[in-house]
């Protein structure tokens, strides 16, 4: 497992699980649920942070940048230019290049919209951004993305904050055996198993918010994600015994008296 290595651009993480830092009680309680987690990356929605009012604790004060890896999103942008203009933002206030990117199709569902996803991944590749792109888990769009350059593949489970987990299999496994960069589960992870089930289908990683965020107890659901993770990532290298319509016996027939 020492040599099972995850890279992300130019960053080497020692967790495959990435947390959102949106939905908690506090910020207290969301830097508790991340050092539970073990996560060395951590999502950060450029709309939602506070840098006007001083008075305000920002979240910096709990979770240190030098510590842990900001991954700066566009979360509630719904077109193109929103986006762009959110990113371009977050690069002018800390310098960050390594983003993620997500464009809304709708209030209701939380869809990606692909087409602006599509030409807003474009734009940011040639402007030197770092894109690690949410998107359908279609794997048409999804390699489409990777050819534009995206710098990690990041199809939907199901849809955001619904925690119905992964409702096509099929199509994940197609994004990954078709994909060279990394590909990271994203929105509608529940619980712990779809957490494990996302990493036994080939995943390189897995990003979990509403489902740590929300939970009855943000700390240990943190922690029980943590060791799906691990638990799954080990699974999927082990390598999983075929699948048979017929039984197959435990013990040998050899030496039977």
């Amino acid at each position: 497992m020492k040599k099972d290595k995850f890279k992300i651009e130019q960053y080497h993480l020692n967790s495959r699980l990435i947390v959102g830092t949106g939905k908690y009680k506090s910020f207290k309680q969301t830097a508790d649920a991340i050092k539970a987690s073990g996560a060395d990356m951590v999502t950060v929605a450029v709309r939602r942070v506070n840098i006007l009012d001083k008075k305000k604790p920002v979240l910096m004060d709990y979770i240190n940048p030098k510590k842990i890896i900001y991954l700066p999103n566009t979360a509630g942008c719904f077109n193109s230019n929103d986006a762009l203009r959110t990113l371009r933002l977050a690069r002018e206030i800390g310098g960050w290049k390594l983003v993620k990117l997500e464009v809304l199709g709708d209030k209701k569902t939380l869809y990606p919209n692909m087409i602006e996803t599509l030409k807003s991944t474009n734009i940011l590749v040639k402007e030197g951004f770092k894109v690690m792109v949410y998107c359908s888990d279609d794997p048409i769009m999804a390699k489409k993305l990777e050819d534009a350059g995206a710098s990690a593949i990041m199809p939907l489970a199901s849809p955001i904050g619904s925690g119905l987990g992964i409702r096509n299999k099929l199509n994940l496994s197609i994004i990954i055996k078709n994909s060279k960069v990394p590909v990271i589960v994203d929105a509608g992870i529940g619980t712990a198993s779809d957490a494990t089930i996302a990493m036994e289908l080939g995943c390189d990683g897995v990003l979990v918010n509403t489902a740590i965020a929300k939970a009855k107890n943000p700390i240990l659901m943190a922690s029980s994600m943590k060791e799906a993770v691990v638990a799954g990532r080990k699974s999927f290298l082990a390598g999983r015994i075929k699948l048979n319509n017929f039984a197959s016996a435990s013990s040998p027939d050899d030496g039977l008296i």
